[in-house]
């Protein structure tokens, strides 16, 4: 596994969002989704603990879980791509700035 000061974390929060998007509606099976997303968290969250500590890992942790739950309530209104697209421009630009490119 790449040491976690090399990790860049918006790339890997946007394959979280979106590979959890498509892979939930390609297979029909919503739990996988959630695995993919879950494991990138997962990646992600160590990245930010290990770079910026446990505050920020907080906050982006939050910001993650949170945009995958705003993304549902927003693709009522403006359809699933633009919502999961939305939500994870937001959150992967939140990282980049808290993570990595912080210093």
């Amino acid at each position: 596994m790449k040491d976690a000061h090399e990790v860049q974390t918006a790339p890997v929060v946007a394959l979280g969002l979106i590979g959890g998007y498509l892979t939930a509606r390609e297979t029909r099976i919503r739990a996988l989704g959630g695995v993919v997303l879950g494991l990138a968290g997962v990646y992600a969250g160590r990245t930010w603990l290990a770079k910026r500590g446990p505050l920020t890992t907080t906050g982006l942790s939050a910001a993650y879980l949170l945009g995958f739950g705003l993304s549902h309530p927003l693709a009522k209104k403006i359809g699933a791509w633009p919502s999961v697209l939305t939500v994870t421009a937001a959150v992967a630009g939140a990282a980049a700035l808290a993570s990595d490119h912080a210093d």
